[in-house]
Order: structure tokens, then sequence, then C-alpha cells
């Protein structure tokens, strides 16, 4: 039997591993300009892997144990995460509405400078893209909180 300590530092390096995923995923397609398919597809792998590395953890370790673990730094931990994700999933309903207009305009393989990404959309794109960046944002305060704390548990629990 693998030892909790064990699983626990390969859990911590696995999400430690997601953060520079998500920089560079982030750095990549500020800097980028026109924001093509490739270039997509590229931000995609880093923004993707670092999902990755955090939630397959969070799903098939962290989760399971929560109930066995109720204290007060488990439950904080669990709720900046929950808040992540939830932000997560608010900006993705505005990741959903972007795609579909740059694609409906052939915008991913035939980019017009003249166009305008407001223009394209519904009368509701600045919107999306208001929810994109909250979503985005916040997923990233949240998850920076619940890694900070969950660091907190894994030094108190394995490390002391």
């Amino acid at each position: 039997m693998v030892s909790p300590g064990l699983v626990a530092t390969v859990v911590l390096a696995s999400v430690t591993l997601s953060f520079p995923c998500f920089v560079y995923g982030a750095y990549y397609i500020i800097e980028t300009e026109p924001v093509t398919w490739d270039v997509l597809i590229h931000h995609l792998k880093f923004v993707i892997t670092g999902l990755a590395l955090t939630t397959v953890p969070m799903v098939t370790w962290m989760m399971p144990r929560l109930a066995d673990q109720l204290d007060g730094f488990a439950m904080v931990h669990a709720f900046l995460g929950l808040q992540a994700y939830a932000l997560l999933t608010f900006g993705f309903t505005g990741i959903v509405r972007i795609f579909r207009a740059k694609r409906r305009h052939d915008l991913y393989h035939d980019y017009d400078d003249e166009v305008l990404l407001d223009e394209i959309g519904s009368d509701r794109m600045d919107h999306w893209r208001s929810r994109l960046r909250i979503g985005v944002f916040g997923y990233v305060f949240f998850w920076v909180l619940a890694y900070l704390v969950g660091v907190t548990r894994f030094v108190f629990r394995y490390a002391l």
C-alpha cells in the first residue's frame, strides 16, 4: 500500500505543475495577435493540461477523502476550490459565445483585422467577454487561495 504522505506529495507536485501551464497559456493568448485557430489550439493545450493536473487529483484523491477530514483547513480548502470551479464555469459561458461568433465568421482561419469582436456576435458580445474575464480572473484568484490553503494543510499534516 502506498503511504498517504507519498500520494499527497505527488498530488501537491501535480497541482503545483499546473500553475505554469495556466500562466503560459494566458501569456500566449494575450500576447499573440491575431488569435487564429492554431494560436487557440496551442493556448488550449496548456490550459487543458493545467486543468487536468489540478482536476484529476482533486476528483480521484481529494474529494473522496474530504468526508474523513472535516477540519477547518479542509473545509476552507474545499470551499475555495469550489469557488474557483464555479467561476471557471461562469467564464466558460462567455467562452462558448465568443467561440461560436468567431467560428461563424471564420475568424480563426480567415482573420480580418477590420472585423471587431463586438461587431460579429450578438449585441451582448461585450457582456460575454466580461464574463470570460471575470471567470478566468476569479478562477485564478480562488485557485491560488485554495492552493495556499492546500500547501498549509500538506505542511501541517505530512511535513511536520
